[in-house]
């Protein structure tokens, strides 16, 4: 009699590091490395950095990938999935972590159970018990953290997708560097039919950081806002888009003008600098969107 054997789901998981949170990233790849269920191909990609230093805190088997610059972190990880195999993709920020060895496999059993789901994000949370930035809840009506929905944006430290979904967006976007991928991708999944999910149930760990302590932070939220648009969306949408976010940024300086001038700086760079690629969304996708509860102008 034959015994039929379930074959362990194939994952490849990809960790993006500069090398500079070494404690961090050793608390991340043993996250990942004590997945239970699954058959792991591990990428630990070192964004201007070579990931070989770990020495034996590298797990056995990992792919190592030593970019010789920093290329922002979007081409980074698309660099670690570009060498690593299976059905699944996990892209795992440096300085977050999994505290369930069940995360891989209850994320997958999530999308199997509704195939529509074309990328998952977890429900994120300070280890040391701090209260979570409201942005981590990647809509806009923000309530329960614990209650999953559809969403139109990724917070990007942890995000599960079915490879052939990812391969089928283009990936992240390259000339994005820093700042706002997760639409850019959550956009690119809609317009594979799927739609993007967050998961309420599901935890990830990452550290409460203010990310507006960086000037560059101010710039390049900015222009890759305008880049959004002008990457992805159909023509009429374009204004409408960025006058929509422009207009909700000026009330925000109303209250603090911190970051306006390098802000200002970046907006204009949005419109004279190229943004790559441009695939627009089909309308049908705008009308998917829209009827889910957010149309891409807001």
């Amino acid at each position: 009699m034959t015994s039929l054997v379930n074959p362990l789901p194939r994952v490849g998981a990809v960790v993006l590091t500069q090398g500079t949170r070494l404690d961090d990233l050793r608390a991340a790849l043993a996250s990942l490395t004590a997945q239970d269920g699954i058959e792991l191909d591990l990428a630990v990609v070192g964004n201007g950095w070579d990931p070989a230093e770990l020495g034996e805190g590298l797990p056995a088997g990992s792919r190592v990938v030593a970019l010789p610059e920093n290329l922002g972190i979007p081409a980074g990880r698309n660099a670690g999935a570009d060498v690593i195999s299976g059905d699944w993709i996990v892209f795992l920020d440096d300085d977050a972590s999994l505290p369930s060895a069940r995360f891989v496999l209850d994320a997958i059993a999530v999308i199997q159970r509704d195939p529509t789901i074309g990328a998952l994000q977890p429900r994120v949370d300070d280890p040391t018990g701090l209260t979570s930035p409201r942005r981590w809840i990647p809509r806009i009506r923000k309530g329960d953290p614990s209650r999953s929905s559809a969403v139109f944006s990724l917070w990007e430290g942890a995000v599960v997708l079915p490879r052939q979904v990812f391969d089928q967006t283009g990936g992240w976007a390259d000339e994005f560097f820093y700042a706002h991928e997760g639409i850019d991708l959550a956009w690119r999944v809609w317009e594979t039919g799927h739609r993007a999910w967050y998961a309420g149930d599901l935890v990830a760990h990452h550290p409460v950081i203010q990310q507006t302590r960086h000037e560059y932070y101010w710039r390049l939220n900015a222009r890759n806002r305008v880049w959004l648009a002008r990457r992805n969306l159909p023509a009429p949408l374009i204004p409408l888009y960025v006058a929509s976010w422009t207009g909700i940024q000026a009330l925000r300086f109303a209250r603090n003008r911190g970051g306006l001038r390098p802000w200002i700086a970046g907006w204009l760079e949005g419109w004279r600098a190229d943004p790559g690629v441009r695939r627009p969304l089909r309308w049908r996708t705008i009308l998917r969107m829209t009827l889910a509860g957010r149309p891409p102008i807001v």
